[in-house]
């Protein structure tokens, strides 16, 4: 019977995103506006986690001013859920024009050196569409990190889309495998690290946005154990529909730096993106749900 309503569901996703795909990205945007009147005035979707969260990042700032960033990361935030739709059934070259590598040589060097990298993004800007132009700009083969859907028709159907655009999709608790079994061939990993760690025993903990923040391991301990060249990639909004990809190099040299020296300048590159363009961060989910444990 699951699997029955899961694939109802699945057809209806289907039609959805057909139906998107013939939407021009010009009305894409009024009913993107539509979406937000209702996320910030109808629904009022995670209001109080949103909040919350912007005052204990920024306690300087007025309750005007918090407002006036809430209302414009639920506007982004519209933006996203359309894009994200419409990404679906999006070519190869409206994906590369609209979500463009500000360096497209860097892949192409170090694909030469035969080093694999590590690029860790955010949930900022529109991160999801770098799933599918990482593999269209990059010589060397992508594997994207990602946390499976419930629905596997729907998980099957995004694999399949990601692959024929050169991206390898794999599951979260594959990592330790995923990178093993391609150690000794050049890759692009990508993954979004900014996410509360679902244990804190082995978190890195960073002063991160005016908190005490616990930090994915995994970026730290994979680049380590492989020696990998880590890249913070920021994703630019140069307009509606619009990304550019500005990569940054931590490091190309692991060894070299102290523990836990990686997951801290990329968090504080991250924050810094942040704080330039706060609006574009995703403030609805709830990053800071884990706390510190007391040394005892």
């Amino acid at each position: 019977m699951k699997k029955a309503a899961q694939f109802i569901v699945y057809l209806l996703f289907l039609a959805f995103a057909g139906l998107f795909a013939i939407i021009p990205f010009r009305l894409l945007y009024v009913l993107s506006d539509g979406v937000y009147g209702l996320l910030f005035y109808v629904v009022g979707y995670r209001k109080k986690v949103v909040y919350q969260n912007l005052k204990a990042s920024f306690p300087e700032k007025s309750e005007k001013e918090i407002k006036s960033i809430a209302k414009k990361f639920y506007k982004h935030l519209a933006d996203l859920f359309v894009e994200s739709l419409k990404g679906f059934t999006m070519s190869k070259a409206s994906v590369i024009k609209r979500h463009k590598l500000a360096d497209e040589g860097i892949g192409d060097e170090y694909h030469r050196q035969g080093k694999s990298v590590m690029v860790v993004v955010g949930h900022y800007n529109n991160w999801e569409w770098g799933s599918m132009s990482g593999g269209l700009q990059l010589e060397s083969p992508v594997m994207v990190l990602y946390k499976p859907l419930s629905n596997k028709f729907i998980d099957n159907f995004l694999e399949r889309r990601r692959r024929n655009f050169g991206s390898e999709l794999v599951a979260i608790r594959q990592t330790a495998r995923a990178f093993e079994l391609r150690k000794n061939t050049p890759y692009f990993y990508i993954l979004a690290a900014d996410q509360s760690p679902g244990k804190t025993k082995r978190a890195y903990w960073i002063d991160f946005l005016n908190q005490d923040t616990a930090c994915l391991h995994g970026p730290e301990t994979y680049a380590r154990k492989y020696n990998l060249v880590v890249i913070y990639l920021e994703i630019k909004k140069l307009k509606r529909g619009f990304y550019q990809m500005v990569p940054n190099v931590i490091t190309e040299d692991p060894s070299k730096l102290e523990d836990g020296e990686i997951v801290k300048r990329y968090m504080k590159l991250l924050e810094g993106s942040i704080k330039n363009q706060p609006e574009y961060w995703l403030w609805s989910h709830r990053r800071w749900k884990k706390k510190r444990k007391p040394q005892t």
